[in-house]
């Protein structure tokens, strides 16, 4: 729109009258014709260069990887509800940065002088700056053994500000707590992979009494949230469970699935003794843990010492070789764990979200404010039975009713929030999409990792997990045993047993030298080990595939079942050691023959 006065147009408005809005009489309006716009599909890409197309970016949303992905939905999705609805006050501390990469942490708990520092120095096979170790309660403190290059000790005030450590919450528990809080550093390969926290000893009799100045079940509530693994230290001659180590064991609620119990120094009492400690030991469990399933409990003697009473020595290296390989396996499993854990946090959020505003919602806007907060806090069990219903909840879901009573006493209930329906629809929609979308790229981050690093790289290694000694010496798990027996012996190790099947063989009738399939099974059969037992037995001994057995073939088909009926494994490759002497030369190419996949 152009406009034309015989006065200066830039000393009047455009419009003439600015009051009436009107156009003044000595002005023309002319109306030029505008240029044809753009279609709207075409605006954006004008301004493109500015930021690049959004549209594209949301499509295309790659991560860099699975502790990415969590760190970003956390921060953008489940933060802002647990931030509204004050989540961190009653329940756990926000989550920083270095808890979405930390490496796996393995948590020690027991009673003093059951051997958890000396447990931590057996797996690193070395001792850690400030390690005290004693039949007194000589650990007074929370220790983090951490890998670094070069031994030092990091006292707890400097810890908690260090923002590339995962511990910086911690400092919510005082100077008291982290006076006695510290982080032993040390080059180590075992601490490469884990980082292991030592605890102090539970207190049993009038020691419990004894203030501790902080938190102490606080602490390892936090703990318990953000480690991978905790190891319950009994020991044989105490199984007593404290009234402190009850509560201990009572803030680990929620992590069941994360402890291991370890029955220590089992080699202190003989095999009657060690029964009757079991027994003892899982009945004391089933009055703590309310659950029906049976806990698993480890036995052995995690020490250098020499074993008291040796004949159990079997037992005690089977047990430790389980319990070495759940731990090797905390690295493989971490994202995964994260990712559960993280779960398990936006499922309490939202129920936490919706217990603050139905709280909220029965507060009365005037009158009798205290009365009406007295009532909720006594009737909360109702409110959490009617929430149950009302969003069909799981029991499980819902915090322990008595803590939340004891938290809810210092709030102004009227200053909580009403319900937000976004915030919770945002949660909804991350479990259902966003942590489906990371549970599928971790078995590819996984193979990336295996076809870059190796499998090996994927587990804990060095000190006690070295597999150097399983690999190298004779004193390896499994090693001269079941079908390993006879592997460094230039005899062939069927020989010594032969005698008999040889016998069984010639009374089958073989027909040059040779024994039929249908003529081998009626023997095998015998053993009444299930088909597909026999089946893999039959593909080991059947060295030269001709689908007949001879005489070395027989003999060593008769071997394999003793060892299976004795208890041991079936090799999945038959090894070099156990292929008959005739049939050596002819299958150098065969030394390993493949069992098929459906077997």
């Amino acid at each position: 729109v152009h406009t034309k006065s015989t006065m200066d147009s830039f000393h009047r408005p455009l419009f003439g009258n600015t009051i009436s809005g009107q156009p003044r009489k000595d002005s023309k309006v002319i109306i030029s014709p505008s240029p044809p716009l753009k279609p709207i599909a075409q605006v954006p890409k004008m301004f493109s260069w500015l930021g690049g197309n959004s549209d594209k970016k949301k499509n295309k949303e790659v991560l860099e990887s699975v502790s990415e992905g969590l760190r970003k939905i956390y921060k953008t999705k489940l933060y802002p509800l647990e931030e509204f609805y004050k989540f961190h006050d009653f329940h756990s501390p926000a989550l920083d940065d270095p808890d979405f990469d930390a490496k796996p942490m393995i948590l020690l708990v027991g009673q003093y002088s059951t051997g958890k520092t000396t447990f931590i120095r057996h797996l690193l096979e070395q001792d850690f700056p400030g390690i005290r170790i004693g039949p007194e309660p000589t650990t007074d403190r929370f220790i983090a053994v951490m890998h670094s290059a070069e031994e030092g000790v990091i006292p707890g005030n400097a810890l908690v500000v260090d923002g590339k450590k995962q511990f910086r919450a911690l400092s919510g528990f005082g100077n008291a707590f982290l006076n006695r809080f510290q982080c032993s550093t040390l080059p180590n390969q075992v601490l490469e992979s884990v980082t292991i926290v030592d605890t102090p000893g539970i207190l049993s009799g009038e020691k419990q009494r004894i203030d501790r100045g902080y938190d102490f079940t606080g602490v390892l509530e936090w703990f318990a949230e953000r480690v991978d693994r905790i190891i319950l230290l009994f020991d044989a001659h105490k199984l007593d469970i404290s009234d402190e180590f009850k509560r201990c064991i009572e803030a680990l609620a929620g992590n069941e699935d994360k402890i291991r119990i370890v029955l220590n120094k089992s080699d202190m009492v003989d095999h009657q003794q060690l029964m009757r400690v079991y027994g003892a030991l899982m009945w004391s469990l089933g009055k703590v843990f309310k659950t029906p399933e049976v806990s698993r409990v480890y036995l052995g003697s995690f020490w250098d010492h020499p074993l008291h009473y040796d004949i159990n020595r079997r037992l005690f290296q089977d047990e430790q070789h389980d319990l070495f390989a759940d731990l090797q396996g905390l690295p493989r499993n971490a994202a995964l764990r994260k990712l559960n854990d993280l779960i398990k946090r936006a499922r309490l959020a939202k129920v936490h979200a919706y217990i603050i505003a139905e709280l909220r919602k029965q507060m009365p806007s005037m009158i009798g404010k205290e009365k009406k907060k007295k009532e909720l806090i006594q009737n909360l069990d109702k409110i959490f039975e009617q929430l149950q219903r009302e969003h069909n909840i799981s029991p499980g879901d819902f915090p322990d009713v008595h803590k939340m009573r004891e938290k809810l006493q210092n709030y102004d209930f009227n200053k909580f929030q009403p319900i937000k329906p976004k915030l919770l629809e945002v949660v909804d929609a991350m479990l259902a999409s966003d942590i489906a979308r990371l549970m599928a790229q971790i078995p590819k981050e996984e193979a990336v990792a295996v076809a870059s690093e190796g499998p090996k790289e994927q587990s804990v290694r060095g000190g006690a997990f070295s597999q150097a000694q399983e690999i190298e010496t004779p004193f390896g798990f499994g090693k001269g045993e079941g079908f390993d027996k006879g592997a460094n012996e230039q005899e062939w190790v069927v020989n010594r047993e032969r005698t008999k099947a040889d016998s069984t063989f010639e009374s089958l009738g073989p027909i040059d030298g040779l024994l039929s399939g249908s003529k081998a099974k009626e023997h095998m059969v015998r053993s009444k080990l299930p088909n597909a037992v026999l089946g893999k037995i039959w593909k080991l001994a059947d060295v030269d595939r001709d689908g007949q057995l001879d005489v070395d073939e027989f003999a060593l088909a008769n071997y394999l079942i003793n060892l299976k009926l004795e208890g041991h494994e079936l090799p999945t490759d038959l090894p070099k050691h156990l292929i008959p002497p005739s049939k050596r030369d002819a299958s150098d190419a065969q030394v390993y023959p493949k069992l098929d996949d459906d077997e």
